[in-house]
């Protein structure tokens, strides 16, 4: 006899695979159509040609203004001609772009949060006017030049310096590991300003566009992680430039920080779409290669790497989602962020390496995403803060001990 828990049990539709969750349920229609629009352009622009991208070591300059017209370049930001989107909307962008390949995804943050949420929370109207709205379009592309050969997880190290001549800044020293750089058309460098009596004074930012006498780039060659994305060193050899290059509304570490932060936050969106990638290939691969007579997929050893690249996955996601919930609140701390890029990446890259052992000698080819992902996920292990600094980040948080 059927009781009515029993119907009950009967009509809950199965967990998705790749929705375990049902996560998507937690979105509104508006995230959903931007998610959807970027994973269809994903499918159609970048999974075709990806491969050979990133084996050519190259990032197509052209797609620019693809990803502008889709609204994608600083789609969070308010004004000049940006989309105005919610942190989610942007965090699911991320997802999306990452899942075709790490090089999107750094483009778009480069371009958006570093690069432009430089000018549009720290510059005069003049720069935000200048560039904003052709950075937005894709018709102009930006950098962010903070790392230093010597100086990447202690920035306030740095040795370059903007020296007052008459009215104008002149900038010496140099900028290394820099996304996008050699294919930039302006740069937004911090240097370390000249005090009183020849002392250190405040890290201060600079517009530097390219073309300006002193400055010049060098593509970093020889990567085997983030081959579709241009990496470059930036030179300043007595590049001079005018008053008004400052950006004049920040003063301090806080000024790149804050940028910093904008580009962690979707990283933690962003990785979870290179671990989506690799454990959708893994189960698919799983269920179709036949060894001792039956596919891998029915092993219990396969099953339960899959099942545990399914939990972090959902639970990942959750927390993006709340952070993404928390920043669009305005209650998102920059040690939340640090909790997500810290927890998301570490994971995905845990995901990347089992969905390998699923794929055996087939994951380290090209023909499928997993290796080309899990080279990736190295790099952003790293950049935009270390697991170490990140973990110093949220020790602090518990402590109120700084331990670096």
């Amino acid at each position: 006899m059927n009781t009515s828990a029993d119907a009950h049990r009967a009509a809950v539709a199965a967990p998705a695979p790749t929705d375990f969750l049902g996560i998507d349920a937690l979105l509104t229609d508006d995230e959903r159509l931007i998610r959807d629009t970027v994973r269809a352009f994903v499918r159609d622009r970048v999974l075709p040609n990806i491969a050979g991208w990133f084996e050519d070591h190259t990032f197509p300059r052209a797609m620019a203004k693809e990803l502008g017209d889709l609204g994608l370049l600083g789609m969070h930001l308010h004004g000049y001609g940006c989309a105005g989107t919610s942190a989610v909307a942007y965090g699911l962008a991320c997802l999306e772009l990452e899942a075709g390949d790490s090089g999107f995804r750094s483009f778009v943050s480069v371009q958006g949060s570093l690069a432009m949420y430089a000018l549009w929370a720290h510059g005069s109207d003049e720069q935000k006017a200048t560039w904003l709205p052709r950075m937005a379009a894709g018709d102009a592309i930006g950098c962010f030049g903070l790392t230093e050969w010597d100086f990447g997880s202690d920035p306030g190290g740095m040795r370059t310096y903007a020296r007052r001549d008459g009215s104008d800044y002149v900038l010496n020293g140099s900028k290394a590991w820099i996304t996008n750089g050699g294919i930039a058309d302006v740069a937004i460098v911090w240097a370390r300003t000249a005090g009183e009596n020849g002392t250190d004074g405040a890290i201060r930012g600079f517009v530097v566009p390219r073309g300006t006498t002193g400055f010049s780039t060098r593509n970093i060659e020889k990567k085997l992680s983030l081959r579709a994305s241009v990496t470059s060193e930036l030179i300043l050899e007595d590049c001079r430039l005018p008053a008004d290059a400052m950006l004049p509304n920040v003063s301090g570490l806080r000024g790149p920080l804050s940028c910093l932060n904008e580009a962690r936050y979707g990283i933690v969106w962003g990785a979870l779409g290179a671990a989506r990638a690799c454990y959708e290939s893994a189960l698919e691969y799983a269920k179709t290669r036949v060894q001792f007579g039956k596919p891998i997929a029915s092993f219990q050893i396969t099953q339960e790497k899959l099942v545990n690249m399914m939990l972090e996955i959902n639970k990942g996601l959750l927390v993006a989602l709340h952070v993404g919930r928390l920043k669009d609140q305005g209650k998102a701390h920059s040690a939340h962020v640090s909790f997500g890029k810290l927890n998301n990446v570490r994971e995905s890259l845990a995901i990347c390496r089992e969905a390998r052992t699923i794929l055996g000698a087939s994951g380290i080819t090209l023909e499928y995403p997993v290796i080309r992902h899990m080279n990736n996920l190295e790099s952003v292990l790293t950049y935009e803060g270390t697991s170490e600094v990140h973990t110093l980040i949220l020790g602090q948080a518990l402590t109120g001990e700084n331990a670096f």
